[in-house]
Parts: C-alpha cells; sequence; structure tokens
C-alpha cells in the first residue's frame, strides 16, 4: 500500500457500505457498463482522499456533491482536492446529487464522454 493512501483504504472501504442514494443509482448504471471493457471503482483510494468512483484506465474520477459541498470551505477544499488529483495525472468531473436526481441521462452522457476523450 502507498504511504499516501494508509488512511485512505480503510475509509473507502467504509464509504463502499455506505453509498448515498446518488451514488447507488450512479453505481448501478457505471456497474454495467464493466462487460464493455470499461470498468469504474466505487469509493477509490487516490493518495490521501477518496474518489466516489474512478476509472483507472482513463484516469477519471466522477465525483457526486451533495450539499454538504456548497460553504466556501468545501468549496476550497474540493478545489485543493481536485488540484492534487490533477498533478497525479487523473481528470475530475463534478455533478450534484440533484443532477443525478433530475438528469440522470445527461450526468451519464457526461462521464462516458469524458471516458471516451480519455481513452483516446
Amino acid at each position: 500500500m502507498r504511504e499516501t493512501e494508509k488512511r485512505s483504504t480503510p475509509l473507502a472501504k467504509t464509504l463502499r457500505r455506505a453509498l448515498t442514494e446518488a451514488e447507488l443509482i450512479v453505481w448501478s448504471q457505471l456497474n454495467k457498463r464493466a462487460q464493455r471493457g470499461v470498468r469504474f471503482r466505487r469509493q477509490h483510494p487516490v493518495g490521501p482522499y477518496v474518489a466516489d468512483f474512478a476509472c483507472v484506465a482513463a484516469k477519471l474520477i466522477v465525483e457526486l456533491d451533495g450539499s454538504t459541498h456548497r460553504s466556501d470551505e468545501a468549496i476550497s477544499h474540493d478545489q485543493r482536492r481536485s488540484g492534487y488529483l490533477a498533478a497525479q495525472g487523473w481528470l475530475v468531473i463534478r455533478f450534484t446529487n440533484d443532477e443525478v436526481y433530475r438528469q440522470l441521462g445527461k450526468v451519464l452522457d457526461g462521464i462516458w464522454t469524458a471516458v471516451d476523450a480519455r481513452l483516446r
């Protein structure tokens, strides 16, 4: 295990057992696509952080943000986190839980468009 993941790996295991409703909805769709050769992992540790969903082959992270991500402090934390992940070669795309509930097709199209672009 990499040094930076010593704390994030146990947290990831805990989070996998407690997915939010929005995460369950998206996971049910991403998990179906594994049969097409593109595999996502849920609650995947990357350094000191845990990504909601990660496609390792495309180095793509999908984050679903609920209401806790709206404060100035949370926004600043998310920006630092995304900066760290980008420096590691990952692309981070974000959607709100509300987008998942109201526009699931658009969210999934955005994810698959990003996957395709990263795998080219």
